[in-house]
């Protein structure tokens, strides 16, 4: 008789909930630069197109970093990996207070670049990392349940940036105030996360079997395929690519939608992105609970199509009907980005930290389409959920057809 593969292994469970805990920190991260878009509109006075280069600082680090980490990775191992991007991270955090102190929006962009540097990191190593704690025919659950803490972050994110940021800037107050109050939670989120590194610097990390070799091709192929020439993670890469782009996109005007569309107040549209980030929570808990009976790409496929439907309406700026669609992406979008991450580094043995640098890499993506949503928001922020329909339907193909592992 075969037994079933575990979830995880009893000793790994401590290893896996602190890497599982990483996912938490950089959604954190994300969802809070999101709020910081709609405050440096109010204090810095910048457009919507200007604003949008807050994703593409942050993202764009994840081009440049993705693959020297995959590489620092492979020669040092996980664990210095993720001390490595803490570091990084904690050190972006920290410059936000010559940034705040210049009232300079080009100091705030270092600042983030930095701070991208180390959620670069963090995910190019959290995902092979929990891919390894276990069987490979339970990694999809496994990087799925670890990426529904990621959805919770996001929705601590929001929560306090709105109290801290959009209160703020509502209030009667220089830019100088304002600016202190982003100086002050960052540095806080600094500290934090100094102490998250402190702890991790005490944990022992046992060696890792790769679980994503694939014992023929070990055994019977002496040259495996290049990594380009596996169209899956070739696929992976492109819909990554995607995904994040409409990410980025949608998240980052969601306040703006409020605002102009809803008729709510900066304040209000921030604590309606709690619930927004929480639909994504309750959507990443639904499709790891479904992958135990229908196949992840399918459900992949089915949630891409659900957001090619909700961007449509979210479009038509029909009041609570629009903003309830609006509400809906986020679900939708919940398990796209560890599931394309899971499918893409099936059956690639020795290559998989490899392919998870380049996986990663996709990730700039976020840089891009922010800007252009913000071109078409500056006109109309309905008319700019068009733009995602594109991301979506790439997607779309990669869990209908393109995610198979080709011999």
């Amino acid at each position: 008789m075969t037994n079933k593969p575990v979830f995880v292994e009893k000793k790994l469970l401590v290893i896996f909930i602190l890497a599982t805990s990483l996912f938490m920190l950089w959604g954190i991260a994300h969802s809070m630069s999101d709020v910081l878009n709609k405050h440096f509109q109010n204090v810095l006075h910048l457009s919507k197109a200007e604003s949008g280069l807050i994703q593409f600082s942050v993202f764009g680090a994840y081009f440049l970093m993705s693959i020297p980490v995959g590489m620092f990775m492979k020669k040092f191992g996980y664990k210095a990996g993720v001390l490595l991007g803490l570091i990084l991270f904690a050190t972006g955090t920290f410059l936000f207070i010559p940034a705040a102190n210049a009232t300079s929006f080009t100091y705030f962009r270092i600042a983030l670049f930095i701070l991208g540097c180390g959620m670069a990191t963090l995910e190019t190593v959290a995902h092979p990392f929990v891919a390894a704690l276990g069987s490979q025919l339970t990694s999809d659950r496994r990087i799925n349940f670890a990426q529904s803490f990621n959805a919770v972050g996001t929705m601590i994110g929001p929560a306090i940036g709105t109290y801290f940021l959009l209160k703020s800037s509502n209030n009667t107050g220089t830019a100088i105030d304002s600016l202190d109050s982003v100086k002050s939670l960052y540095v806080g989120v600094g500290l934090f996360i100094s102490l998250v590194a402190l702890a991790f610097a005490f944990v022992k990390v046992p060696s890792l079997n790769d679980p994503h070799i694939n014992p023929a091709v070990a055994e019977n192929d002496s040259q495996p395929k290049k990594l380009v020439q596996q169209k899956h993670f070739v696929w992976a890469v492109a819909a990554q690519f995607f995904n994040v782009a409409a990410q980025a996109g949608t998240w980052s005007f969601f306040i703006n939608y409020g605002h102009e569309k809803m008729g709510f107040t900066d304040e209000t549209a921030g604590n309606y992105m709690v619930l927004f980030m929480g639909m994504m929570t309750l959507g990443r808990f639904v499709g790891t609970y479904a992958m135990q009976f229908i196949a992840p790409n399918k459900i992949l496929a089915a949630f891409a199509l659900g957001s090619i439907l909700c961007c449509l309406l979210v479009a038509q700026s029909l009041g609570w009907a629009s903003f309830i669609a609006l509400l809906f992406i986020n679900f939708f979008f919940s398990i796209m980005f560890p599931t394309i991450f899971s499918l893409g580094i099936k059956n690639l043995g020795a290559k998989t930290q490899q392919a998870s640098s380049f996986i990663s890499m996709g990730v700039v993506g976020g840089a891009v389409l922010p800007f252009f949503m913000g071109k078409v928001a500056n006109h109309d922020v309905a008319m700019a959920y068009y733009v995602p329909i594109i991301c979506y339907v790439v997607i779309f193909m990669f869990g209908y057809k393109l995610y198979k592992v080709r011999k």
